[in-house]
């Protein structure tokens, strides 16, 4: 899964064309919601183990379908093999498409590259490239300490702690998240990456708010009535908010902003920190549940306040651009 997280969006960055880049990009956090979905939906009526099962389908249509699409273009014109990279071009825009001024634009990047060394890990931290990376690992640390993998994957408990029904809140968690995702993918390459950010992180502060509400007047055994119905809408803004944006957008910007040279050195990195923080924040929810669920909400909250100032000052507008435009005007 690490492995994938990164290679898709990457892949899918350097195969799409400048127009559809976002769109096809965010296809694969639509796809990953629909099977944390239909997992979730299916697992409350089966056992863990039938459904460990069934995740096996999936892996086998991934395998044989890898046999039927074609390598990086980018990624053969920077090894050398201007043949093949003609031939995947030309097979990924059709056939009677006109691929001569984007092959010409990749190839005198590539050209430009083959002057720089072989990146190393110490080697993003250069002035150069110290731009993108801070805004590829901002974005993940916001994405992840932001709370989402805590509350996806202890919703049933948080729903339960609150008074809503698991299963009918589970359910329509689960529901919910694929239109929404879809959304996004469509509004990607129309309204841009930075009004989805700043709409989804807006409504990630909104949704915490609310549940960490409910749970301050659980505690204080104020208004009752309004806690199961407070943590429900709270996290259904959460998880809707979370789907438009910050699910998707930070991997679709982080394989647009680094150059080929040190795309996969910084990919492993930020994708190695975006575990990670998912690691920690899933191991301490409990942990911050128990000290205070409303506090834990609340501080979910401040997280995400603070991901829209990071987005309003660093995170560019990359809709309708060139890769290579993108990390020209970046690194220059």
């Amino acid at each position: 899964m690490g492995l994938v997280s990164y290679v898709v969006p990457v892949f899918i960055s350097e195969i799409a064309p400048k127009n559809l880049r976002g769109g096809l990009a965010t296809l694969n956090q639509l796809m990953i919601v629909c099977g944390v979905s239909i997992t979730l939906i299916i697992g409350t009526f089966i056992s863990w183990r039938a459904l460990t099962l069934i995740g096996i389908v999936p892996c086998f249509f991934l395998f044989f379908g890898l046999f039927l699409i074609p390598e990086s273009p980018r990624w053969l014109a920077k090894v050398g093999r201007w043949k093949d990279f003609e031939v995947a071009l030309r097979k990924l825009r059709g056939k009677d498409a006109d691929i001569s001024a984007e092959a010409e634009e990749i190839q005198d990047y590539i050209e430009t590259l083959r002057h720089l060394p072989k990146a190393k890990m110490l080697d993003l931290f250069q002035r150069r490239y110290l731009l993108s990376l801070i805004i590829g690992l901002g974005l993940m640390l916001i994405q992840q300490f932001g709370g989402i993998n805590g509350i996806c994957f202890y919703v049933s408990h948080v729903f339960e702690s609150a008074g809503v029904p698991p299963n009918v809140g589970t359910i329509i968690y689960a529901c919910l998240q694929v239109p929404i995702t879809g959304l996004g993918a469509f509004l990607m390459d129309r309204a841009g990456r930075r009004l989805l950010l700043f709409v989804s992180s807006s409504g990630l502060v909104i949704g915490c708010l609310l549940v960490g509400t409910s749970f301050f007047l659980k505690a204080h055994e104020m208004s009752l009535d309004w806690v199961p119905a407070l943590a429900l809408i709270g996290i259904l803004t959460y998880i809707g908010s979370f789907s438009i944006g910050m699910g998707a957008v930070p991997w679709v910007i982080m394989s647009e902003i680094f150059p080929i040279n040190i795309k996969g050195t910084a990919g492993s990195l930020i994708t190695l920190v975006n575990w990670f923080a998912s690691w920690v924040v899933s191991l301490s929810f409990n942990f911050l549940m128990s000290w205070s669920s409303y506090g834990t909400f609340f501080l979910f909250g401040g997280v995400n306040a603070v991901g829209i100032l990071f987005i309003a000052k660093l995170v560019p507008e990359t809709k309708g651009r060139t890769l290579e435009e993108i990390q020209a005007s970046i690194n220059a």
